[in-house]
């Protein structure tokens, strides 16, 4: 058995903390604003020691191969960091999470009052690619993952230019780095077509690695500690995504609002239909339609 760490934060113990994870424009962010308005909870998103932390161990799986329990310290002290609440701990985070806590313009926080704090989570961007090394780090952790249609979060990272920079080929470390789970590069062949593939082809194996991440992560863990919710059921019905997340997580939560404090006003789904081209499409098919079909998109 590993050894098991106390991890103290504002003198308090962090138990069954709650990581939210999916690929990108997954619809994990609203999952994560929910958590962070639900009394009680101390939700970052996107905080800077945590990101630092997960882009090292998501771009670099092999800074952590044969070195789990390194990994997991790594981990743990970035969100001991992350976590802090104290009069000026809301100054370097991020737009998405100061957005999801309230705060507006120069206001300084903090985000959550310490008096009745009982969990921490996590809602970080690309959180789910170093999935691995957080279990690591938090044993009993409990995982949401975020499923959505590939189609639909293809032509979201389309048109993010967050999104898109990683595919520079300054940035893209796909030669380097191999096997490579933040792209989706996984056997020879892969990697051979990466250099060929369009942009729409990019994202849809980056969408891809995220799926068969998932999967494998699910294997791996018992049915109590990871629980999947689609986006297309959360757009549907709030509410009953909410219940969901309540009984799962043993603490009453907020609905999800897919769409709040992002680009669209409105949350939808089948956005696809009119951003994507009949090419896209053919391209997005040919890298994911096995994945689209075992989950019932296609």
């Amino acid at each position: 058995m590993p050894p098991r760490h106390i991890l103290i934060v504002n003198a308090r113990k962090v138990a069954r903390p709650v990581f939210v994870i999916g690929a990108p424009h997954s619809g994990a962010e609203a999952v994560g604003r929910a958590l962070k308005i639900s009394p009680g909870f101390h939700v970052t998103i996107g905080q800077h020691s945590v990101l630092q932390a997960v882009y090292a161990f998501a771009r670099r799986p092999s800074l952590y191969s044969g070195r789990g329990e390194a990994a997991a310290a790594v981990m743990r002290d970035a969100f001991a960091q992350g976590w802090q609440v104290h009069p000026t701990s809301c100054l370097e985070c991020t737009a998405q999470c100061r957005s999801a806590a309230g705060l507006r313009g120069g206001e300084v926080g903090p985000c959550v009052e310490q008096r009745g704090l009982e969990r921490y989570g996590d809602a970080s961007p690309d959180l789910t690619y170093c999935a691995e090394a957080l279990v690591g780090a938090f044993p009993d952790a409990l995982i949401v993952q975020v499923v959505r249609d590939g189609r639909d979060t293809v032509a979201a990272m389309l048109g993010d230019p967050v999104a898109m920079s990683w595919f520079r080929p300054s940035v893209a470390n796909v030669d380097s780095e191999f096997p490579n789970p933040f792209y989706g590069v996984e056997d020879e062949p892969d990697r051979l077509s990466w250099p060929g593939l369009s942009p729409a082809g990019k994202c849809a194996m980056r969408w891809r690695g995220a799926i068969r991440l998932a999967a494998r992560l699910r294997r791996s863990l018992p049915g109590d500690q990871l629980k999947t919710l689609r986006y297309e059921d959360m757009v549907r019905s709030p509410g009953s995504a909410a219940a969901m997340l309540t009984s799962f997580i043993g603490a009453t939560i907020a609905a999800p609002v897919p769409g709040a404090g992002g680009r669209r006003a409105r949350p939808e789904a089948n956005a696809w239909r009119r951003s994507l081209s009949l090419g896209q499409l053919a391209d997005i098919e040919k890298v994911a339609g096995e994945e689209l079909r075992r989950l019932g998109y296609l």
